[in-house]
């Protein structure tokens, strides 16, 4: 799938580029380079429609004079020297951040699990294989289910990132990943529900999100009907449910350059309690096997494990080079440094600060599904949700609607409800009375977070 010299033709490439940094006597520059091939295929009305592979990559540099920055891509380094003019004359006109120089190299070590080599050797039919098998297992746990929608992809990166202040780093990763959408139509009754998983690993068994899918699929049918209409109640949310709201509010609120600038709903708070005292919020890029992990990252900075919130209290936050800088040169803070905290989409853009593997944990113990239940009393299981990405991340507020939600009534689930709207504020709803499960999962991309009962904050409109 990767071609054996696609990272030693980077590496190349990414030496030739500096030469020409070096001949245009820039201050500093940064060269990111990137390669990736994979393969894909599609799964719709319960047959596989669309079967592809591919690549992308190029090249992309960033330059810094006299605190000013500018950035351009390419793909042929052929067109290199047209590319670093053009980022020296984005960076003449742009303005000057005092401070702001790139990142020296610095010592660290590797992250395991972020390589297979048997993915490497995936071709088309070893997907069709794994997804007739997926079709098939569908069918065996229930007749009526069908897979009307998903996916399977597999895919390597090959990456370097070289620079004027000595930063080296080059490697490749690996991908795999299933998604399938379950439906069940029947008696003019349609109910569906997604599930989703991936790993830097060959996921060589049929994975736990399919069974996951055919059950929430099943347990949404035949609704009853509930007449008390929108109620302040507590909410069971699986790790699913809650993963798509908790990636779109959670690392807005602890990216340092939001804070500082009072656009997060945790800025001011250094130091005081955000959360429930019993948990804790670690971004975590050292992970092994992590979606999010690499041992240096976009910047070339050695990555970190770092806690943000320690039993309740903000006690840190994400930096990269520039934003810390730039955030210390306005007066918006005192001190800041890069956290190693820098990511990129590609060799398209520059890099700006993210989270990476967010793990939310308790210091009490974790209780099994039945429990949680038990201690809701009566409330709502919420498994998934639409609309995540229009909760605002300033505020905390959000307001989405759910199809795969249940009724709870005296630590029982007595039914599924056809359809709710649900709605709160994040910051709130995590302050305090929150119960973990004892079953952590990935969802959202790369958030790692179990089942959590939230037992105030949320409100669930009935339809």
């Amino acid at each position: 799938m990767l071609p054996n010299d696609a990272l030693d033709r980077l590496i190349e490439g990414s030496k030739k580029v500096a030469d020409l940094c070096r001949e245009n006597k820039v201050q500093q520059w940064e060269i990111i380079a990137t390669q990736s091939y994979g393969h894909q295929l599609d799964i719709e009305a319960g047959k596989i429609s669309l079967a592809a592979g591919g690549g992308d990559g190029g090249y992309g540099i960033r330059v810094v004079e006299d605190g000013k920055f500018g950035y351009a891509y390419l793909v042929d380094v052929k067109s290199a020297d047209n590319a670093i003019q053009e980022a020296l004359s984005i960076a003449r006109i742009s303005p000057s951040i005092k401070g702001f120089d790139l990142p020296s190299n610095q010592e660290t070590k590797e992250v395991k699990g972020l390589f297979d080599k048997r993915i490497l050797s995936v071709g088309p039919e070893d997907l069709l294989k794994q997804a007739d098998s997926i079709l098939d297992e569908v069918k065996s746990l229930d007749k009526r289910a069908v897979v009307t929608g998903g996916g399977l992809g597999v895919s390597a990166t090959a990456g370097v990132l070289t620079s004027s202040e000595g930063i080296e780093h080059h490697g490749i990763t690996t991908s795999h990943g299933i998604g399938v959408q379950v439906s069940i139509d029947e008696n003019e009754q349609l109910t569906s529900s997604w599930q989703g998983e991936s790993s830097k690993q060959l996921i060589d068994e049929i994975p736990n999100c399919v069974a996951n899918s055919v059950e929430w699929a099943q347990k949404t049918r035949d609704p009853i009907k509930v007449d008390n209409g929108a109620e302040d109640l507590p909410v069971l949310m699986t790790s699913e449910g809650l993963g798509s709201l908790f990636s779109t509010v959670i690392p807005s609120a602890i990216r340092g350059e939001r804070l500082s600038r009072m656009e997060a709903f945790w800025s001011g708070k250094q130091g005081d309690n955000v959360m429930a005292k019993d948990l804790s919020l670690i971004d975590n890029a050292i992970m092994e096997g992590g979606i999010s992990s690499s041992s240096r990252d976009a910047e070339g900075v050695p990555t970190r494990r770092q806690i943000v919130v320690d039993s309740g209290k903000l006690v840190g936050s994400l930096w990269s080079t520039r934003d810390s800088a730039k955030l210390v040169a306005e007066g918006k803070i005192e001190h800041a440094t890069s956290t190693g905290s820098a990511s990129r989409r590609g060799h398209q853009s520059p890099p700006v600060t993210s989270c990476s593997n967010l793990e939310l944990i308790s210091s009490s113990k974790s209780s099994s599904m039945d429990e949680l239940l038990q201690r809701m009393d009566s409330g709502y299981v919420v498994n998934s949700v639409m609309g995540a990405h229009t909760a605002n991340p300033t505020s905390g507020d959000f307001s989405v609607t759910t199809s795969s939600i249940l009724r709870v009534e005296d630590g029982e689930v007595i039914g599924a409800i056809k359809q709710a709207g649900l709605s709160g504020n994040m910051a709130k709803a995590l302050s305090r009375d929150v119960f973990l499960g004892d079953e952590i999962r990935v969802s959202g991309g790369s958030m790692h977070i179990p089942d959590i009962l939230l037992m105030q904050a949320l409100r669930v409109n009935p339809i």
